[in-house]
């Protein structure tokens, strides 16, 4: 049988669409309680109210800072109607019962993200309306939470179809929203004051939710938990699938990398194009140059305005994705008349600086790799040094490393991608792989620089590059047998240096 509502505290932010259930309570005689903005709201249909702070006989003091936080008002929601020690201390101090709670919390989240003061987001974390939203959700058994403006057609649903009563599965199922309210608020604030804007990402109750079609595989169920929308504007194709958004993420990661005018292509996750050059047009060339058989079907990301020379060269390749902070209009133009082709304007959004994997029956949390190294961070370990002109190809080489499946192997020069060999179990294979694929698409090694994101075990690696043509060595060092690899360096005019730093990616 439904529980009749004989009294109910509203308190809200937002109004809109409250006047239909104020509406209802007063056809069925129910007493209302309000405060501020929300009392005058409800005062203007003409129902009657009483304010808070004649049942508490104190006003709202502290620039409203302290409005409901009384024991009338939470004995008047935490009070157990079937307690008799508790309906005789309600009776002794006048509390009265109050069986719904509407209200809903100061906009932190929107301050936050509007670039307000510090001053202005602290005074938007709501203290009474949070206790409000725990103490009826934790009284579900007597009291109904409605906390988000987004219940109100089911609240209202429900108390009409019910003469403004409610089960008690309505009730609990309305205490944990407000539990999962309650959370997503506490963690939006968490998150602003740990100096990590995606740290809420450990809840993602927190975070919007977009299922997706499916996940790797069609018989794969897939959620998106984020707001693409804060971080890309979709201006044309279809909605990303799962394996879009993962090779998004390699595009976005390792275009980040770079200054310069670049380009990169991903397919599954791993890069096949990357080039830098002083035109977008000349960078995209280059990049599509390094693998044009697997940069079909690829997404690609460049960090320059797409100007509609480049549009032009790259309508002539199908392509799943391409991301860039803009494009001219007439290279737009170009570019969507093919229709499923998804373009995307990236925005200057942080992203978080943690990354989370599900493993087992936990969860692996770590620190991204956001550490690269440069020029001044090497170690020459050779009796000859890289020139110049080597030292910026190794550069280039190892911010490509790093962003591959280990065990991987980068060849590049001068601002190219020349090829690379990733995922393997012997960097021997990787390097093999990689030396195929760069005479198959008719590259040079002669003088081209070699990267590893982990140590060389035995000289076999510098012995096969020697031999191919490579000139230059970077890799962290840290072997037992460095020497060999080393002493091979020496004893054929190869530079090597060494950066201390392993690039493992799993």
């Amino acid at each position: 049988m439904a529980k009749k509502i004989q009294s109910a505290l509203i308190s809200v932010y937002y109004k809109d669409g409250l006047d239909k259930i104020v509406k209802l309570l007063h056809e069925h005689n129910v007493q209302i309680f309000s405060t501020g903005g929300t009392q005058s709201f409800i005062e203007d249909l003409g129902i009657p109210v009483t304010a808070v702070e004649d049942l508490t006989s104190y006003p709202s003091i502290f620039g409203g800072r302290v409005k409901t936080l009384h024991p009338k008002v939470f004995g008047g929601i935490l009070y157990r109607r079937d307690n008799e020690g508790d309906i005789q201390t309600a009776a002794q101090f006048e509390i009265p019962s109050i069986d719904l709670v509407i209200v809903d919390l100061y906009p932190f989240q929107e301050t936050v993200a509007s670039g307000a003061s510090e001053e202005d987001i602290i005074e938007k974390i709501d203290i009474g309306g949070i206790s409000l939203i725990r103490g009826a959700a934790k009284n579900f058994n007597d009291v109904l939470i409605v906390s988000s403006r987004n219940q109100y057609d089911d609240v209202f649903e429900i108390l009409q179809n019910k003469g403004c009563g409610t089960d008690l599965e309505d009730r609990r199922r309305y205490a944990m929203e407000g539990f999962g309210m309650s959370s997503q608020y506490d963690t939006a604030i968490h998150a602003y004051f740990s100096g990590d804007v995606y740290t809420k990402t450990q809840n993602f109750a927190a975070l919007p939710q977009k299922a997706l079609r499916y996940g790797e595989n069609p018989h794969q169920a897939a959620t998106f938990y984020g707001d693409l929308d804060q971080m890309f504007d979709q201006i044309h194709g279809k909605e990303l699938s799962y394996n879009n958004l993962m090779d998004v993420e390699a595009c976005v990661r390792l275009i980040d990398e770079f200054e310069e005018t670049s380009f990169v292509i991903i397919k599954h996750n791993n890069a096949c194009g990357v080039a830098s050059a002083p035109t977008v047009k000349e960078a995209y060339v280059n990049a599509l140059a390094c693998d044009p058989v697997s940069a079909f079907g690829g997404v690609i990301i460049t960090n320059a305005n797409v100007d509609v020379a480049t549009a032009e060269e790259l309508h002539k390749l199908f392509f799943e994705i391409l991301i860039a902070p803009s494009f001219d209009e007439e290279a737009l133009e170009i570019l969507k008349k093919k229709k499923d082709r998804r373009l995307l304007i990236r925005k200057p959004v942080e992203v978080s600086k943690k990354q989370f994997r599900t493993l087992l029956n936990g969860v692996l949390e770590q620190d991204k790799d956001n550490a690269i190294e440069t020029g001044k961070d090497f170690k020459v370990a050779t009796e000859k040094a890289p020139t110049e002109e080597e030292v910026k190809a190794l550069e280039f080489a190892l911010k490509i490393c790093k962003h591959l499946k280990s065990n991987n192997v980068v060849l590049a020069k001068d601002g190219q991608l020349l090829a690379c060999g990733v995922g393997q179990t012997s960097r021997v294979d990787a390097l093999r792989q990689a030396i195929e694929k760069a005479n198959t698409f008719g590259f040079d090694l002669k003088g081209a620089a070699m990267a590893s994101e982990a140590f060389f075990p035995f000289p076999d690696c510098v012995e096969i590059a020697h031999e191919a043509g490579i000139t230059s060595v970077v890799q962290p060092g840290g072997s037992i047998r460095d020497k060999e690899s080393i002493d091979f360096c020496n004893a054929n005019g190869v530079a090597m240096v060494l950066t201390g730093v392993r690039h493992f990616l799993h």
